[in-house]
């Protein structure tokens, strides 16, 4: 075992009020947290310069494969006009192999908010063009995708979904929320190669340690990606510590649903290189920029969504992977979406008896007033993504809900004061995957991608130390790893970073520019800059 002494650093421990100056590594673990004069010998030493040590950063909601493959796609979400849009398509053709997949564009970037297909074909008509949304809840095509795909006047719009149509009934381009899935994503990973996949693992893999990033929660995970993953890790390559949730599909049958809980617990007992399932991922509805999201009250054009899982389907399901055992994750970004989740946590309570559960609701962009308590009551993690405030894009979000509710969106100081275990994430790749970036809009609630642009809602926002600490340590307790990883202590894993500007002083747009210059996994650098 090698003992190293990092000394001359200004150290944050991921406890608010604890700073140290250096630190001791043997093997794999901290043994020393505190003073270069009270620390224990060591075989080598490494002088920090004075700069800034977080512990590593957990994503404590991303997808993985998704990401990489987003990585190797055109960028849209800068695109702030159809014109835009179509420049980059027209120039991506140029490259295309056949098959042209774009990501990130805002429904605000387009005419109407109405994306049709003859947009596309505009530029691109002679191959099929898939653009995924910056959501991903939905996904804009071309005609000629849409032949691909075989689809019809006389395809049905399947459970939890829609296609698009004309007053004629043809399809106009849009495939939202499960339509997405079913058509444009099964195609995807019909003909994506294994080849394809193993390059989207490395990339993301290279993204996020040179983003600071330790450890990552898939939550869309599957067999694919389980393959992918299990491969990374054959090869040696995937420092990443990888959780993840296993998807689970509402097929609107009570047996078939079942039975994907009972494939979710299967990996879950099993022991698979690279990854731990930790439970299962359910969608319970769309999202607010395409008014999918399920609200308690209409969306300002007096339209609304019902749920992708209504209650009938919801309960059985989530009773049953409780009594399994599996962390229970829901995504709900409105507040119909999220008082449901947690009647079905209060089902699966009464129906399994009152034991230790860590069941976690995903977004809660918009939630009823009074929803953070009842989560620190019921033990329920609130995951959130500060990213998804981000003023550029917050417009649209804003305009479908109305002044009132738009008052209190991503209100994440709501579950902060009530005393919910709060995560932060960044639900890569429907927002940017840098760490910094995440808590420059966290403690800032300003613009990072489109900085300049003013805050929204400031009195949101967090202290850096805090906002840290929910993206690091209470990240890492999410998922159960709280007791050995997430924060620089004696006995913990030595999972950390080192900043090139230490954010906490002067100005916090420091955290948009600042390079992670290493990163640090089990002891082993990963990652220097």
């Amino acid at each position: 075992m090698t003992r190293t002494l990092y000394r001359n650093g200004r150290i944050f421990t991921g406890d608010e009020s604890r700073w140290s100056s250096a630190l001791v590594v043997d093997d794999d673990a901290f043994v020393h947290v505190g003073t270069e004069e009270s620390a224990p010998h060591a075989d080598t030493v490494v002088d920090l310069h004075g700069r800034i040590v977080l512990p590593g950063f957990t994503d404590a909601h991303t997808h993985l494969l998704m990401m990489g493959e987003a990585l190797g796609q055109v960028g849209l979400t800068d695109a702030s006009s159809l014109e835009e849009i179509q420049r980059r398509l027209r120039t991506a053709r140029e490259a295309a192999p056949g098959v042209l997949r774009g990501r990130g564009w805002l429904f605000d970037a387009i005419p109407g908010g109405e994306p049709t297909a003859a947009m596309i074909d505009a530029v691109v008509s002679d191959i099929p063009v898939y653009l995924d949304a910056n959501d991903y809840h939905s996904c804009w095509v071309n005609t000629a995708a849409l032949a691909g795909l075989g689809i019809t006047r006389d395809t049905p719009d399947p459970i939890g979904g829609r296609i698009a149509r004309d007053a004629a009934g043809d399809a106009t381009g849009m495939l939202y929320e499960t339509a997405a899935q079913l058509h444009a994503w099964a195609h995807r990973d019909a003909t994506t190669t294994d080849a394809q996949r193993d390059a989207a693992v490395e990339r993301v893999v290279s993204a996020y340690l040179a983003a600071g990033v330790t450890g990552a929660v898939d939550m869309a995970f599957d067999e694919l990606g389980l393959a992918a993953l299990g491969r990374a890790a054959a090869h040696g390559s995937l420092p990443l510590r990888i959780a993840a949730h296993w998807f689970i599909v509402n097929t609107g049958d009570d047996a078939a649903n079942l039975a994907q809980v009972a494939q979710a617990a299967a990996h879950a007992s099993a022991t698979t290189a690279g990854v731990r399932v930790l439970g299962i991922k359910l969608v319970l509805d769309g999202t607010i920029d395409a008014c999918t999201a399920a609200m308690q009250a209409p969306y300002a054009d007096g339209t609304n969504a019902a749920p992708i899982w209504p209650a009938e389907r919801l309960l059985p399901v989530v009773a049953a992977a409780d009594a399994a055992g599996l962390q229970i994750a829901m995504h709900a970004i409105g507040d119909a979406a999220s008082t449901l989740a947690l009647d079905a946590i209060e089902h699966a309570v009464a129906v399994n008896g009152d034991r230790q559960r860590r069941h976690r609701i995903e977004h809660l962009e918009y939630a009823a007033p009074g929803t953070a308590e009842r989560m620190a009551r019921l033990g329920v993690t609130a995951s959130m993504q500060p990213v998804h405030a981000d003023p550029a894009i917050f417009s649209n979000w804003a305009a479908q809900v109305g002044d009132e509710r738009a008052d209190r969106a991503f209100a994440w100081s709501e579950y902060d004061e009530a005393g919910a275990l709060l995560a932060f994430s960044t639900d890569a790749p429907t927002a940017p995957h840098e760490a910094l970036a995440n808590m420059y809009v966290a403690t800032t609630r300003a613009s990072a991608l489109a900085p300049g642009v003013p805050a929204i809602h400031p009195e949101q926002a967090l202290p850096l130390e805090r906002a840290i600490a929910h993206a690091t340590r209470d990240a890492a307790a999410s998922i159960g790893d709280g007791d050995w990883r997430g924060r620089i202590a004696v006995g913990y894993a030595a999972d950390f970073v080192v900043l090139e500007v230490d954010p906490f002083e002067g100005d916090p747009a420091a955290l948009l520019t600042t390079r992670v210059v290493r990163t640090v996994i089990a002891g082993r650098t990963v990652h220097e800059a």
